[in-house]
């Protein structure tokens, strides 16, 4: 009798041969050790009776990372925030090596002992070529001890904090700040992002939706060149009890040529779309171009994955992929909640990711499940960037939870245990609960972009398959080879630095583009449009993305297997019909260009190509854009 082989098992051998071969493979990324890179930050977390997730809902929400070259070096730094221990800066010494300057540089850059650190930014506050940083306090604690900190660059990577000299030791409860010209004014104002501690019953909903809370509620912060004011009450931002805010980006949503904003938040309370309306303030356009979004909405980015020229918008949430852990967890959908949060007129949420297509006509159209990249489990930071430089944007998204707070065996344990104390009358300990919590690790989810408007999940192949608690994370070319590293921050293991391996396997090309004023600051706002062989890529200069962290001011274009850019169109921020225009530009290189913002005057451009420059309509969605087609066709 010859044997029998089943499907099932012939299925079960090629997978297993499948996934030999994707390790055997190399690496797009290699995690470095920390013996090699020298960055042995971690953001480690003690529990204690009095300070825990029972006690503190964010204990675990985990700590931000910046990039930016400080010194002016022409290599990237780093600078991560800890959540309870020392922040910590380290110095880019090339060929992927770094030092820990955080002593030397300034002392109270290691932040106050004992109080809790968020999200850090860099940008150059006094626009004196130096970029400066800020870090975001929260917790429990009192006002004071959550005063946020401003260090400004003296040069030679010494730093001297000075937020209360302008005027930005907000004591809010903040989760991140993001520095961006909301008034076109030519200095950077400060959008603050905060969240609340306390909870709210479902049925006052709208009740509190309406009333301010001086600690919770998000604040704008106008810059008048010396010191930044509390404008808040006047720009028509929500700053209610409901605000848990997670995540914010900038980003020109509309193409009109002014920085809009999209916030998250955990929760009830909606994300807001907030437009510009030219006038110092803005409009929630969140009901009109939204048809639903994430209800526990975390990390956010906006970017154009599709090159057709839109912003597009990337939220997370917290459902995971496979099916035991959907059912070993609680899932927080129930459709008597869901009902009353419509009547209270909050937006409709769903508990997954989001990513929304822009239409082109004030909407966008939600496709997270048909792009794949619906569930990620509890997921952080989302990063749009071209990492094997193909000229298509692929998704890096953090994620994991010190402990499974929401496991169904836990919140059955921890109901019998109260009714336990309860019966003994003893007091009950947090310590003893906390400590019934599981805790699981997850890797990191990497997404290829398969340019059908959909992504492949390359976890194996791509080397980003560790297990970890992750929470901040930024991108940056470390040791400038043309390829984009990544930079994690994580809960209670050393950070992750994955070095790309894309220059060094593969035959692909790229293009950094560096927008400067006159005195070496950078051009926040500036959005730039490369055209290369009838593809277009667009990208904006607004380094607040993902979650608590700031990436790179240098933006980077994959080019594939093109030697050259037919053409570049950069928008300078404002709304005037004027534009900068440079032709046939050589891959592989840095291009360093300066703005001088008089149209009489050209900009001066460092790199290899010819200028032109002109004036043409912004886009309007995909309405009549004639006369601008007609200026910008690229010169082949």
């Amino acid at each position: 009798m010859k044997p029998v082989i089943s499907v099932r098992f012939l299925f079960a051998c090629l997978t297993a041969l499948a996934l030999q071969y994707a390790h055997a493979q190399p690496k797009l990324l290699t995690l470095l050790p920390s013996k090699q890179t020298g960055i042995h930050f971690s953001n480690q977390i003690s529990e204690s009776e009095g300070l825990n997730v029972l006690a503190y809902e964010y204990f675990f929400n985990g700590a931000g990372v910046a990039v930016g070259d400080l010194n002016n070096d022409g290599l990237q730094d780093i600078f991560f925030t800890a959540n309870m221990k020392s922040n910590a800066l380290y110095q880019n010494m090339g060929t992927l090596t770094f030092k820990d300057v955080t002593a030397q540089a300034g002392a109270s850059l290691e932040g106050r002992p004992g109080h809790w650190k968020t999200g850090v930014t860099m940008a150059d506050i006094n626009n004196d070529g130096l970029l400066d940083i800020y870090v975001c306090y929260s917790g429990k604690g009192e006002p004071d001890t959550r005063r946020n900190e401003l260090f400004i660059n003296l040069g030679n990577m010494k730093f001297k904090e000075a937020a209360k000299e302008y005027g930005l030791d907000d004591p809010s409860y903040s989760t991140q700040a993001a520095f961006f010209d909301y008034d076109l004014d030519g200095d950077l104002d400060m959008f603050l992002l905060n969240h609340s501690t306390k909870k709210v019953d479902n049925l006052e909903f709208a009740k509190f939706r309406n009333q301010v809370d001086e600690f919770a509620g998000c604040k704008i912060y106008e810059n008048d060149g010396k010191y930044f004011h509390d404008v808040s009450s006047a720009v028509g931002i929500s700053r209610s009890a409901l605000t848990f805010g997670l995540g914010v980006v900038v980003a020109d949503i509309n193409l009109d040529g002014w920085p809009d904003l999209y916030v998250t938040n955990d929760y009830n309370e909606p994300d807001h779309l907030y437009i510009n309306n030219k006038n110092r303030g803005f409009i929630d356009k969140s009901d009109a171009a939204l048809s639903h979004m994430s209800q526990f909405s975390m990390g956010a980015d906006i970017a154009d994955y599709n090159n057709d020229g839109l912003p597009d918008i990337m939220t997370l949430d917290m459902l995971p992929e496979d099916n035991k852990r959907q059912k070993l967890l609680q899932l927080q959908e129930n459709y008597e909640i869901f009902e009353l949060m419509q009547q209270q007129g909050l937006h409709k949420q769903y508990m997954r990711n989001m990513l929304h297509l822009n239409n082109g006509d004030g909407t966008f159209s939600e496709i997270a499940q048909l792009a794949g990249v619906s569930n990620t489990d509890w997921s952080w930071t989302p990063l749009f960037a071209d990492l094997d430089n193909d000229g298509f944007k692929d998704l890096f998204i953090t994620n994991g939870y010190l402990r499974d707070y929401t496991n169904k065996d836990f919140l059955k344990y921890w109901g019998d245990y109260k009714v336990k104390k309860a019966i003994e009358r003893e007091p009950v300990q947090l310590m003893d609960l906390i400590k019934a919590m599981p805790s699981t690790k997850i890797p990191n989810y990497i997404f290829k972009n398969t340019r059908d408007l959909s992504f492949e999940n390359k976890q194996i192949e791509w080397g980003t398959d560790q297990p970890a608690i992750s929470s901040g994370a930024v991108y940056a070319d470390l040791d400038n080879d043309g390829d984009l590293e990544l930079i994690v921050n994580n809960i209670n293991e050393e950070a992750f630095i994955y070095q790309n391996n894309t220059q060094e396997t593969k035959t692909q090309h790229y293009l950094d583009v560096q927008l400067l004023h006159p005195n070496k600051n950078p051009v926040i706002g500036t959005r730039v449009k490369l055209y290369s062989k009838g593809n277009i890529q667009m990208q904006e200069l607004n380094p607040n993305r993902g979650y608590l962290s700031a990436v790179t001011i240098r933006l980077h274009f994959g080019l594939g297997k093109e030697t050259q850019v037919d053409s570049i169109h950069i928008f300078w921020p404002g709304d005037s019909l004027y534009y900068s225009s440079f032709y046939k530009i050589s891959a592989d290189q840095l291009l360093s260009i300066t703005h001088n913002p008089q149209p009489t005057t050209q900009n001066s451009l460092q790199g290899q190509g010819t200028r032109d420059e002109g004036r043409g309509n912004r886009e309007k969605g995909k309405g009549n854009r004639e006369e601008e087609t007609r200026n910008m066709i690229p010169l082949l």
